[in-house]
């Protein structure tokens, strides 16, 4: 079929759909550090885990060994809902950009939540539920994680307890109004509900926020709440490995037509989006079988990879959590309130952290005004109102495109649309009328957050 025009929109069949989960660890020469003890400085076991994780989402944590894991059947039944996602042609906007490259999005914001959150969400609520759990606690940034972990839980009769960064809590409102439809209680954070949320406000009196700060409070009620546990939207392995169905059925969609990126291209916040599509394509270039060029893109107002230090950090503000190693700016890193939302996370992923300090991807950082840009061109070429962390990979995608037009190189590149913009329209109403402005840390911010890392002897 490779010489067959491609559709506008390509699905899988039910029978075609990923019936295990891809564990990229498995492929990896070096493993991701373990995660640390922060009291005794030792690698987390499965029982210093318990109190606060899902049994089941530790042994997925902890395993570097398997390759594949199997997805249950009531997962892949709720999948069927809204799954395979389409991988779509964007013919429209090669044409605008007048490029010889061929581009092509995997679409994740077909499902009420709006995003590619639910992969995750529903996988981890389900071993809540089979657990005996009666809820879960859970941090969000932009929103779309608790929206998603708030249907999870609804379908599984389970109670969620969401935190929400404060700057979006207030820029969006309606995102926080879904959550709370489906069962959610909503708590703007930092808030005077926890211990760790008064001590942050003290410290920072009138801040906006971060995800390191709604983590922290997440975790203290989960662990001191009989029957609950902490859940958790990227960053972690186990979230990398549910979100791996994104690129499982990105690489088979692309098969079936004979189809081979030059370039794949995702947002970085935290790393479940970009994780979940590189990882059956990184698998092939661990394993050496073929080469692609992998791009992690960031917002530059917080810009972990490309400014970030390689080490073990805390994974919260309130420094509660395990310490991972990573690209990080510091647990006590609280960005700007940009708009970037769920990208505003001061540390990457453990496994993205390794595999781009080996050398296996690359990153670059944009300035919000120029992903707006790109958002607004795409939306009226595409038809698809972007979400804004979405649109750092199609501003990339369309910069790679460009050069192919100087250079005639006829490049296929292939990126995460991670769901729609509809609940950023504040965003979109500043970048209209020109309020909205290019942050960028200092140097010495930086260096400042970089002297509280803590001192670790690896």
């Amino acid at each position: 079929m490779a010489n067959e025009k491609i559709p506008y929109k390509i699905y899988l069949s039910e029978e075609e759909m990923p019936r295990d989960w891809y564990n990229v660890r498995a492929d990896m020469k070096t493993k991701p550090a373990p995660l640390l003890n922060p009291g005794t400085g030792e690698p987390m076991r499965f029982e210093d885990l318990q109190p606060v994780f899902c049994d089941e989402l530790i042994r997925q944590e902890l395993d570097n060994d398997n390759r594949n894991i199997p997805i249950p059947q009531e997962i892949r039944d709720f999948y069927k809902m809204y799954r395979p996602s389409p991988l779509v042609r964007a013919y429209c906007l090669e044409e605008k950009l007048q490029t010889p490259a061929k581009i092509y999005y995997k679409f994740e914001g077909n499902n009420t939540s709006g995003s590619h959150k639910l992969n995750s969400a529903i996988a981890q609520a389900y071993y809540a539920k089979k657990q005996g759990l009666k809820g879960v606690t859970t941090e969000t940034g932009a929103g779309q994680w608790g929206t998603a972990l708030s249907m999870a839980c609804a379908y599984l009769d389970l109670d969620c307890k969401v935190y929400m960064v404060k700057v979006s809590y207030e820029q969006k409102p309606f995102r926080r109004e879904v959550m709370r439809t489906y069962g959610a209680s909503v708590t703007p954070s930092p808030s005077m509900e926890t211990e760790i949320g008064k001590k942050i406000l003290a410290e920072h009196p009138g801040t906006t926020g971060s995800l390191g700060c709604a983590i922290s409070e997440a975790v203290e009620v989960a662990t001191g709440t009989e029957g609950y546990r902490y859940v958790l939207g990227s960053v972690l392995n186990q979230v990398l490995l549910h979100q791996s169905v994104i690129g499982l059925e990105a690489k088979a969609a692309m098969d079936k037509y004979g189809i081979v990126p030059d370039v794949i291209i995702g947002c970085a916040g935290g790393g479940s989006n970009l994780g979940g599509l590189i990882s059956p394509f990184m698998g092939e270039k661990l394993r050496g079988e073929k080469d692609y060029r992998f791009i992690a893109v960031e917002p530059a107002s917080c810009p972990s990879f490309t400014r970030g230090r390689f080490a073990y950090d805390f994974c919260d503000t309130g420094m509660v959590c395990p310490l991972a190693k990573m690209y990080t700016l510091g647990s006590g890193f609280i960005p700007s309130a940009n708009h970037a939302g769920g990208l505003r996370y001061h540390g990457m992923s453990s496994t993205l952290s390794q595999l781009y300090h080996d050398g296996y991807m690359e990153a670059t950082s944009v300035e919000q005004t120029k992903v707006f840009e790109a958002a607004e061109q795409f939306a009226r070429v595409e038809g698809i109102l972007p979400a804004p962390e979405s649109s750092h990979a199609i501003r990339v995608a369309i910069d790679e495109a460009l050069k192919c037009k100087e250079t005639g190189e006829e490049k296929t590149i292939l990126f995460g649309l991670t769901g729609t913009g509809y609940f950023d329209m504040v965003a979109y109403e500043k970048f209209h009328n020109g309020e909205m402005t290019d942050y960028v840390p200092t140097d010495a911010e930086l260096e400042e957050s970089f002297a509280k890392l803590p001192k670790v002897n690896e």
